[in-house]
């Protein structure tokens, strides 16, 4: 098995992870079914730097709006 490394620090958004007007982080098996592809799958996304995500404790969130950039930068219909 590949040796597991942390992403790559993410640029900063434009909308705010924390405080008022927040997006509310969903979980990777919710991001995951949103995109289509198992939840191991879109950690594995993360780890090559390919999508935003944030780990909380052993956990993965993701920001909504970074999967809809992923997904119209790649061009695939939802």
């Amino acid at each position: 098995m590949t040796e597991l490394r942390k992403p790559p620090v993410s640029e900063r958004g434009t909308i705010p992870i924390f405080g008022p007007g927040a997006a509310p982080l969903i979980d990777s098996n919710q991001a995951a079914q949103f995109l289509g592809v198992h939840p191991r799958t879109l950690q594995r996304m993360v780890l090559r730097g390919e999508i935003a995500g944030v780990r909380v404790g052993k956990l993965w969130r993701f920001v909504p709006s970074a999967i809809q950039d992923w997904i119209a930068e790649h061009n695939i219909a939802s």
